[in-house]
This record gives structure tokens, C-alpha cells and sequence, in this order.
């Protein structure tokens, strides 16, 4: 596989020093590549071991648990029930909390840590098991006893459209939420235009899959009456905060730490998970009982299939009214989404699907009716994309279906729609998923297009098609557009300390699961501090050295602590500048940090007499009455016989240490966006697909460490590959999930992943946050499946409106055009 880049977006820079923009190797990698990472399964080797056991029914009341036979068995511990919940605390007895409440949730439905009466999926956890280790745990669970009474499932999205039966008795329609936005007069633009056009689509149920599932170990110490866990999380301030109230203690004696984590792509945001409530408690229950302190819990893939969460599957209705130029006047949108058999974490994705599917386009009109709907399978919360590769689906795929109908190029009629760059910012007076306005901040999709035209050579493709039809090869080309709104408050807040050896330790709540935060948040602290990167070192997601966080998710990252880090930084830096002001007697403006010192602007760093190094103002900056070094003594009271003695050693609004902490929160998300396109090779007689080319162009405002924001593409367009052509989740009418391990649930080899991938950037900066930067985690995989549909529709002239698809799908749909020229599910013209 080859990755090329025709230009890296960097800042403006004023010399070679600066790091912001530079394509640095990730320092973190030596560590983890070498097998010295510390994931969650390398943490509390002697801890107890928890197994759940699970409902093996999608729908059904529980009639009854057994559990004698468990107890007997040696090495066990402990069982509990929801009863054990129960006779714990109101708070332990609860449901699971809805986090992310909305004005469009009808009916929200939460599931217990453990099943009370009912179970509503299979995977649903019933009973936990405490014992020496899994084999035992695995064992007791196989002998416990759960008699049911079964229920008639509701499984997939017509059924719950149809009603006749209901996931919760009292929930009539299975509709969760409904969600109704738009602008324009909508009916009076469709009935006047022009041209109509009505498309059915789908986009079928999948998950996420990191190489780590869940898992958490939690530590309980009785002495001092504090709990500390460990947690594969995306969040650990809010799980820290979640399960402080499901435990009634308070927030400051319980500590959460996310080690090492083997990937999340949105499974991970969702907390607190039923295990992240019962494992800490359970340790709270047994180091009370004086029998352990610790126990864990780490999740097998089966268990990551059939009790974590999916994504993605929805039905789709778009009606276009457009002009003879292509130019569209409506557009009427409506989805029905299947969010599984509970809503813990809101409508997001519902949100991201509504309002995304803009994209860079500027209709006169638009509507959305967006239904989330209960089924008996598993929960669905976002998977990276978040509803916005649904979105882009159903927009591009219009886009291309009115290309088809005036006989235009599928570029010339975004180019009608989209939004020119003098219109920003471009304001649709919606609500976007942070409850903020939709604003687009800033964007060039024109500069987009041209450039993609280039590096896919958009104008010779049809002499290449020619050519390769010659050989008897068909190929296709397909292009899709997004914008992706990045980097979503609330806040974000980071730590920065320099050391008296002049080292700089950084810490942010903010959470990393392979993102490179350790590099590019060294990047900007360095900058703002004159350091070497190699003398700072950042920590993420450990409650016990920054309390206060959100999360990493919604591309989120960079934006946000990066932002907070700079905050931070710039804080140190100019009270380093003070302290050596005075140390100097020079005024603060005529100094700067340079290579570990502040020195007067033009002077070499450590020059005598108009330098100090960063060590020394460190220990300036803390006034002593002991002197346990020579570095320390410079700091005791007797040593400064020039200091004025009617000022106090700290000042008035003052803190002991060259240390702050700063905190960034914007006014609403900044919008990243690109433009995406494929070739594809559909074999003749096999109907398999081959994404032979693929090319990204992408603007996520400055880059703080273009390699890194490569990687995350490049891995991206692999996932979306994976979406497009393989992975789908598969439930039979019973509700039980057919495709529960890596043998039938398909995933992307390197050898299915495009031999070229051609990267080009634009850059267009934010300016809400200091540094101009957008989100980029998730823009490789939002386009995808809507550009490989678009090349497998043009390859094979049928088209494409159900995706995933696969070669035997892809041969079906020829097989049923020899009875139906235009396809089976055309864009049909409304007269």
C-alpha cells in the first residue's frame, strides 16, 4: 500500500524551531510497539475474576434464578442478583442513566446493571460471578439456573415500524425519539420544481470492533475508604463521576484511570457499562467483607458482540425537487433509525444523520423527519462517523441520482449547491448534537473539488474506462463531500508544570485510544515553551492528576486539549517571564522562551546576564524557608539580599510554582469537511469489488502533525472500506445475532484496503479556537461507503442503494436487471 501526500497544512511559522505543523514520528509508538504498553488485562494479575451470565433470549420475562448450585463449587466468591442491587441502595437499584437527554426523546428506556424483570436482548447481563479466576467464574455461571418466560421480539426496523408487537410494554409504536427539523417552505418548493426524484435507501446495522474490548479491575481500600479503577474508557472523568453516584460516595474518593487502551471508535464514550458499576462495587462489597480488594473484569469478543453496542443501520426516504441546472430547491428527508432495545446515550447519532446530511450544500429548502426506534438487539450509540456516514449516504446518493437524471457530471451539480467561501460563516439556524447553533465557521469546498479533479484525474477517467473496457475490465468512479462538525464543547483543560530540572509535565482529562495525543499535545507545549519536545511529557485520562474532562470523542481532541494545552502553556510561559523579569531586572516584554531559558529577545539562551534557564525560574517561583539542594537554596529567604522587603515572596493573586492550569471552552463546533473519490473494478463473472484507487482531499484548519493526521485518514478510509464491503451485523427473526465472531462477521484485510491512497489537503483555519485547528479522527470513514456505491453504480450502470454490498448481492442485482432494466429500487420520478 502506498500513501501519498501533495501538501501538508501547516501554520505560518517565523523560524525552524517551531514544532506546530511538523510531521514528527509519535513517541509513544517505541513503547507501544516493543510490548511495553500497559493495557487493561496487564493490570490486577491477582485480583478476583468476574464472569456475567447472560440472557440467551431477545425478548423475555425472567421467571426465576437459580444460583445453589454456583455457590457450591470451590473458588467462588460471590453471586449476585439484581435482588443484591436492591438490598444495597435505591442508587445501585436504578436504571442506567439516560446521558445525553433531548427534547426529542418521547419514550426514554434504560436497562439495571443486573436484569430485574425482564431482558430485552440477547447479551443482556442477569447474574455476576465472583471467583479465583475465569475458568471457575465461566463454570459457575453454566450452572446457575434462569428460567424464563419468552416474549415475541421485535427485530429490525419494519418491524417496529409495523407495531403488532412492542420492545416495552409501555412504549405502543417502538418510537423512542422523533426528531422534526428543517427551514424553507419545503411543500411549496417541491411542488413547483422542476424536476422530483424519490430515493429508498438503507444502510445496514455494524459495529465497532477494537483489537481491545471493555474491561475494568477496581481496587478497594479499606483504611482509607477510597476506590480506585481502572477502566478501557473513552471518558474517565464521567465514569469516575457516574459510578461515585451509583456507589454514594463522593467524587474525591474515587479515582479513574484509563491505561493504555486498545482502540474505542465510540464503543468506549458510552458509560457507565453495567460492568463499570458491578466490578467497583463488587470490590467495595468484598474488601468490606474482608475476603478481596480487587476484582476484574475483561470482555471476550463474543461478549463484545451480543453486550456491547452497534451502529449505523437505518432506513431512508428522500424526496429532491431541483431545476434544470441541478440547482436543489428541497430536499425531504426522512429516516427511521434502529437505536436497539435502550437509549443510554441519547439521540446522537439521530442528530449527527439530521443535521450532517447538509453537507457543503446550501438547499433552498429542507425537512427532516428522523424516527429512533426500539428493537430486542443490542444498543446502538455512535461508531466512529456517528451518523454522519448515513447522512453523507443519503445526500451524495441524491446528488448522483440527479446527475443521472439531467445527464450531468456528478461534479458539476455539487459545484451548483455548494457554499462559496464568501458565505461564511454559513448559518442553517439549526441546533447541532452540543446544543449549539449550526454554523459553519469556515470552508473552501470549491479549492476541494479542484483538487480532488487532479488527484484522481477526474477528467481522464472516462479514456481510462474506455481503455479498460477494451480489455474487458469494467470500472466505475464514484465521489462523495462532507462536512463533519469537530470538536463539540462543552470543554476541555490541561496542567502544565515546569519542573526545577526543566522538564515540563502536561496532564489533560481528555482520554487517548492510539491518536497520538502524547506527540502533538508535546508539539504545542513545546512550542509555546521554548523546551525540546523530548522533555515533555503528557498524561491522559487519569481522574488523579486532572479531575475535570469530557471525553474523547466527535473528533474532539485536538481542538479541545490541544487547545487547553496552549491555554496552559501560555500561562507558564508568561509568568516565567515575570519571575525572570525580576531575576534579570528586565521588563517581561523584552523576553522570550528559547531553547530552555528566557533571554532577552535577540540574545542567545543561556548568555549571561540576559538569560535564566527554565530550571532556575522554576525554583524562583517557589519561595523556601529549607534549602534540600543547591537549586533550592537560590529560593530561601536569605540568599536574595537585593530583594525589596515590603513585598511579600508571593504576591497578591499569586501561586507558588512556575505551574497553571488553563481551560478552553468554545462557542460552538468548528466544521471540518472534504471530498472523497474511488475507483472500483467489479470482476465480470464473480461479482467481487476491488477499490483500486482512492483518493482524500481534507481541511481540518492547521495541522498540528500532518503524519499523524494521515494515519488517522488512512485508517479511517480502511474502516469505511470495511462498512462498504464487509461488515455488517446479521440478527435472524428471533432476535439471535448470527454472526458473533471474526469466522462470519467480515473485516478488511491490508490486501482489501486500496493499494493507493492519494492524500491533499486544504486549509481553511477555525477561528474559534487559538491555534485555527479542526477535528480529523473521523473524516476517513464518513464519505466512504457513499463514494464506493457511487463507483460500483457507475461501473456496473445499476443502481446502488442498500449498502453494505457484497459479490453475491452485486450479482443479484444483475441478475434482476435482465427483468428490470432501471433496477429494483431506482430513484423514481415524482410527476
Amino acid at each position: 500500500m502506498s500513501v501519498t501526500t501533495k501538501q501538508a497544512a501547516t501554520i505560518p511559522t517565523t523560524g525552524s524551531e517551531h514544532l506546530f505543523g511538523k510531521p514528527l514520528p509519535r513517541t509513544e509508538d517505541t513503547r507501544l510497539l516493543s510490548g511495553n504498553g500497559k493495557y487493561l488485562d496487564d493490570l490486577g494479575h491477582d485480583a478476583l475474576i468476574a464472569a456475567f451470565v447472560r440472557s440467551p433470549h431477545a425478548h423475555a420475562r425472567i421467571t426465576g434464578i437459580d444460583i445453589d448450585a454456583a455457590l457450591g463449587l470451590p473458588g467462588i466468591y460471590a453471586v449476585y442478583t439484581y435482588e443484591d442491587l436492591a438490598a444495597d441502595s435505591p442508587s445501585m437499584a436504578e436504571t442506567m442513566p439516560l446521558l445525553i437527554p433531548h427534547p426529542a426523546i418521547i419514550s426514554p428506556r434504560n436497562g439495571f446493571p443486573l436484569a430485574k424483570d425482564e431482558v430485552n436482548h440477547v447479551g443482556e447481563a442477569i447474574v455476576m460471578v465472583v471467583a479465583r479466576n475465569r475458568y471457575v467464574a465461566e463454570d459457575a455461571c453454566a450452572k446457575i439456573d434462569v428460567t424464563y418466560e419468552i416474549l415475541d421480539p421485535v427485530v429490525g426496523i419494519d418491524t417496529a415500524r409495523r407495531a403488532d408487537r412492542r420492545v416495552h410494554d409501555d412504549v405502543p409504536d417502538n418510537v423512542a425519539a422523533h426528531l422534526h427539523h428543517g427551514f424553507g417552505d419545503i411543500d411549496a418548493q417541491l411542488a413547483d420544481a422542476p424536476h422530483r426524484l424519490t430515493l429508498n435507501l438503507e444502510i445496514e446495522r455494524s459495529a465497532s470492533m477494537p483489537m481491545e474490548g471493555k474491561g475494568v479491575y477496581a481496587r478497594w481500600d479499606n483504611d482509607e475508604e477510597t476506590l480506585t479503577f481502572w477502566t478501557s474508557t473513552q471518558t474517565s472523568t464521567s465514569v469516575r463521576a457516574a459510578v461515585a453516584a451509583r456507589l454514594g460516595m463522593a467524587t474525591n474518593r474515587v479515582h479513574c484511570i484509563a491505561p493504555d487502551v486498545g482502540g474505542g471508535f465510540g464503543v468506549k464514550i458510552m458509560h457507565p457499562w453495567p460492568e463499570e458499576v458491578m466490578v467497583p462495587w463488587a470490590a467495595r462489597q468484598l474488601g468490606k467483607a474482608g475476603i478481596s480488594r480487587e476484582v476484574k473484569w475483561v470482555e471476550d469478543r463474543r461478549e463484545h458482540f451480543i453486550s456491547s453496542a452497534h451502529e449505523r443501520g437505518q432506513l431512508q426516504e428522500v424526496t429532491v425537487g431541483f431545476d434544470d441546472d441541478g440547482r436543489l430547491l428541497a430536499f425531504d428527508f426522512t429516516l427511521w433509525h434502529d437505536n436497539g432495545a435502550y437509549l443510554p446515550y441519547g439521540i446522537i447519532v439521530v442528530i449527527n444523520t439530521a443535521t450532517q446530511v447538509l453537507g457543503p450544500y446550501k438547499p433552498v429548502s429542507f425537512r427532516v423527519n428522523a424516527y429512533s426506534l426500539y428493537t430486542n438487539t443490542v444498543i446502538v450509540i455512535p461508531y466512529r462517523g456517528a451518523g454522519r456516514p448515513q447522512g453523507v449516504f443519503a445526500m451524495e446518493r441524491s446528488m448522483d441520482a440527479i446527475a443521472k437524471y439531467l445527464g450531468k457530471d456528478p461534479l458539476e451539480v455539487r459545484e451548483r449547491n455548494i457554499i462559496r467561501p464568501e458565505e461564511m460563516p454559513y448559518d442553517f439556524n439549526l441546533v447541532f448534537q452540543d446544543g449549539r447553533p449550526l454554523i459553519y465557521d469556515t470552508g473552501n469546498y470549491q479549492a476541494g473539488i479542484d483538487k480532488l479533479k487532479t488527484l484522481i484525474d477526474w477528467d481522464g477517467f472516462p479514456e481510462y474506462k474506455k481503455q479498460a473496457a477494451a480489455e474487458g475490465r469494467t470500472i466505475g468512479i464514484g465521489v462523495a463531500a462532507y462536512v463533519e462538525g469537530t470538536g463539540p464543547g462543552p470543554y476541555e483543560g490541561a496542567h502544565v508544570v515546569i519542573e526545577t530540572s526543566g522538564k515540563v509535565k502536561g496532564a489533560t482529562g481528555l482520554t487517548t485510544q492510539g491518536q497520538g495525543h502524547q506527540t502533538t499535545f508535546a508539539q504545542i507545549v513545546a512550542d509555546d515553551l521554548g523546551v525540546e519536545m523530548s522533555d515533555v511529557e503528557i498524561v491522559t485520562g487519569d481522574t488523579r492528576r486532572f479531575g475535570y474532562a469530557v471525553g474523547t470523542f466527535a473528533s474532539r481532541g485536538a481542538v479541545m486539549s490541544g487547545s487547553a494545552f496552549h491555554v496552559a502553556a501560555q500561562m507558564v510561559a508568561a509568568k516565567a517571564k515575570k519571575i525572570a523579569a525580576v531575576a534579570l531586572d528586565l521588563d517581561p516584554g523584552q523576553l522570550e522562551l528559547r531553547g530552555g531559558h528566557v533571554c532577552k529577545i535577540g540574545t542567545e539562551p543561556g548568555a549571561p546576564g540576559t538569560s535564566i534557564s527554565l530550571g532556575i525560574v522554576a525554583v524562583l517561583s517557589n519561595p523556601l524557608r529549607y534549602a534540600f539542594d543547591e537549586a533550592s537554596r537560590q529560593a530561601t529567604g536569605f540568599t536574595k539580599t537585593s530583594t525589596d522587603m515590603t513585598i511579600p515572596p508571593i504576591r497578591e493573586g499569586e501561586q507558588p510554582g512556575l505551574e497553571a492550569t488553563g481551560y478552553y471552552s468554545p462557542p460552538r463546533s468548528t466544521f471540518a469537511s472534504g471530498i472523497h473519490a474511488a475507483i472500483v473494478e467489479t470482476d465480470p463473472v464473480t461479482a467481487e469489488i476491488h477499490v483500486e484507487r482512492y483518493a482524500v482531499v481534507h481541511d481540518c484548519g492547521n495541522v498540528i502533525n500532518p503524519r499523524i493526521v494521515e494515519g488517522q485518514i488512512h485508517g479511517g478510509v480502511a474502516q469505511g472500506v470495511g462498512g462498504a464491503l464487509y461488515e455488517r451485523i446479521v440478527y435472524d427473526e428471533h432476535g439471535q445475532l448470527l454472526n458473533a465472531s471474526f469466522m462470519d462477521f467480515l473485516l478488511p484485510f491490508v490486501t482489501e484496503v486500496p493499494d493507493s491512497i492519494d492524500m491533499d489537503h486544504t486549509v481553511t483555519p477555525s477561528g474559534l479556537n487559538p491555534l485555527g485547528m479542526k477535528g480529523a479522527g473521523e473524516a476517513g470513514v464518513i464519505p466512504t461507503t457513499a463514494v464506493i456505491a457511487a463507483a460500483i453504480e457507475d461501473a456496473e450502470g445499476i443502481p446502488i442503494t442498500s449498502m453494505p454490498i457484497s459479490p453475491s448481492e452485486l450479482f443479484e442485482l444483475r441478475n434482476s436487471r435482465s427483468t428490470n432494466h432501471r433496477g429494483a429500487d431506482a430513484p423514481q420520478e415524482n410527476l
